[in-house]
């Protein structure tokens, strides 16, 4: 039986270091997204949602991941996430995604365009400055 190595990363830490894994399906921006050991390479952007796995034995296993990246090449699957949780219920780490990944994205899009504001303000007086220097 092929059997892949799933590694998903956090910032600071490995979260998961699996070896045995049989299968994975992930949700990606062109939705949910299989692997098999025996798939070409490939490169996928993911979003929020929910990874389930199975290892060598069949249990099944999910995780709440958030936005990020994968890369398979060959057998070995590495994902690169902001934030991840691993759980037995899923109705919990749905909750956890709406609460943690989504609401985070949100806050952090407001953050963004309240720097632009504050940029674009500067630059105008920056330059109201100089239109006056003699």
């Amino acid at each position: 039986m092929l059997l892949m190595t799933l590694k998903v990363l956090l910032p600071f830490e490995v979260f998961i270091n699996e070896t045995r894994v049989s299968n994975i399906v992930v949700e990606t921006v062109q939705g949910a997204f299989g692997l098999l050991p025996q798939r070409l390479d490939c490169v996928a952007a993911v979003v929020p949602g929910i990874l389930s796995f199975e290892d060598d034995m069949r249990n099944e296993v999910f995780m709440a991941l958030d936005a990020g990246v994968l890369v398979k090449t060959g057998r070995d699957v590495v994902i690169s996430v902001r934030q991840a949780l691993r759980g037995k219920d899923l109705a919990h780490l749905h909750e956890a995604i709406k609460q943690q990944f989504l609401i985070r994205d949100a806050q952090e899009e407001a953050m963004q365009a309240a720097m632009a504001k504050l940029e674009a303000g500067f630059m105008r007086r920056f330059v109201s400055i100089s239109d006056r220097s003699p």
